[in-house]
């Protein structure tokens, strides 16, 4: 069997290595000119992170990124509704990360390189197209560079990891339409800074409708990490606005930017002092779509992003897709037939992440600020006589035990 990957993203390359672990030959082909370190942080989860230790990425992963200990939800004053502790810290047997994008992107490119050799990622080459028959599938990538024809490649799988705008997801849904958009507009950013609290803590600050996040993404060096960054508000009517350009490059001045970011309250963080410091600062619509009823039509499927996008809360997203490609991985590895091998694959992970769709629109287990604030908009002296400690636990443990990674420790008090 030979399996061609369209995209390079997290999702694509995580599942060529876990094919190559199965002996089953794979082409990736990116449409990108090179694979880059774009994007800034995100947080993948223990569940996920299993995966990638299993193909022995852990230490690469440590020299780049950092083992998250603590996450704190809070209003947008910056009182405290919820706090847990996170991975092994929590009792997992492997961490929760906070790391660049770009950088989990390079672990897993790298290891690509390293095992299936240079020739394993095809760029320059976008999916345009393909077609089926009883024994294979013949895909078309045009020259995305160049302009010039492409190549044509025929194998018995192909898998559309190709993002958001799926070509492949395009082809079996033509009418499906732009992403969903709900008017919340998240800038992004990243600057070297001062060691907060323990260096290996997240904060995420305020509901759905406006949200500060917070959380270092490098190992500390000589007192200071790379502090990730996020300021989601809703600013448009998307009834008669049309989303922002959705892409990584797209930047935007501070004045767009530090009004609403200092909306909000972080204790110990100066949030004013650390977006003024950041040198490139990105805006990037809030989009996702809707669940699809099948993601598999005969030897083609979807996998990622071009299968099931997201709302970026409950750090699920490259997590998700990591899960896919584990799936997978192990339905060709075991199919008699890849046809099956792919309808058992969609049967597993179709309905699983749906409901993470579904439920990240509600806000995910984000949820609980919302929640909170809407019974204390002004604040509170104790959280439990606004929402109480067992509803609080159903809205994060309902989540964590949905998406898979239910092991939740809270910090214990001092009384």
């Amino acid at each position: 069997m030979t399996v061609l990957i369209a995209g390079a993203g997290i999702g694509g390359l995580t599942t060529a290595l876990m094919l190559h672990a199965r002996g089953i030959p794979v082409q990736i082909y990116e449409a990108a000119r090179e694979v880059r370190e774009v994007g800034v942080g995100i947080n993948v989860l223990p569940h996920a992170i299993k995966e990638l230790a299993n193909l022995g990425l852990l230490e690469a992963l440590d020299k780049v990124g950092v083992r998250t200990r603590k996450l704190s939800y809070l209003t947008k004053q910056g009182q405290e509704v919820w706090t847990e502790l996170r991975g092994m810290h929590a009792g997992h047997d492997v961490p929760q990360f906070s790391i660049h994008r770009g950088r989990l992107q390079k672990v897993i490119y790298d290891a690509v390189i390293d095992r299936l050799g240079p020739d394993a990622i095809r760029t320059g080459r976008r999916l345009s197209g393909f077609i089926q028959d009883e024994s294979g599938v013949t895909a078309h990538f045009t020259d995305s560079v160049l302009g010039d024809a492409g190549e044509t490649h025929r194998a018995e799988v192909l898998i559309c990891a190709d993002g958001i705008h799926s070509a492949g997801r395009r082809h079996f849904y033509p009418n499906e339409g732009a992403p969903s958009w709900q008017g919340v507009v998240m800038w992004r950013g990243a600057a070297e800074w001062p060691v907060w609290e323990d260096g290996e803590s997240m904060a995420i600050g305020g509901g759905l409708g406006g949200k500060f996040v917070l959380y270092p993404i490098a190992p500390a060096v000589k007192g200071k990490q790379l502090m990730n960054w996020v300021v989601n508000v809703r600013i448009k009517d998307p009834a008669v606005s049309t989303p922002p350009p959705d892409n990584w490059s797209r930047q935007v001045s501070l004045a767009d930017v530090l009004p609403h970011a200092l909306r909000f309250h972080v204790p110990g963080m100066d949030i004013g002092g650390l977006v003024k410091k950041t040198p490139t600062i990105f805006e990037y619509p809030m989009a996702d779509r809707d669940p699809l009823p099948r993601w598999t039509f005969g030897r083609v499927t979807l996998l990622g992003d071009a299968a099931h996008p997201m709302y970026p809360v409950g750090s699920n997203g490259a997590s998700q897709a990591i899960l896919d490609a584990r799936c997978l991985a192990d339905a060709l590895a075991k199919a008699e037939h890849p046809r099956a091998a792919l309808w058992q694959y969609e049967k597993d992970r179709l309905p699983k992440t749906a409901e993470v769709v579904r439920t990240n629109r509600i806000g995910g287990p984000e949820r609980v600020i919302d929640e909170v604030e809407k019974l204390a908009p002004a604040g509170f002296k104790t959280v439990d006589h606004v929402l109480s400690y067992e509803d609080r636990k159903a809205i994060v443990g309902g989540y964590a035990q949905m998406a898979g990674y239910s092991r939740v420790k809270l910090i214990q008090r001092a009384s």
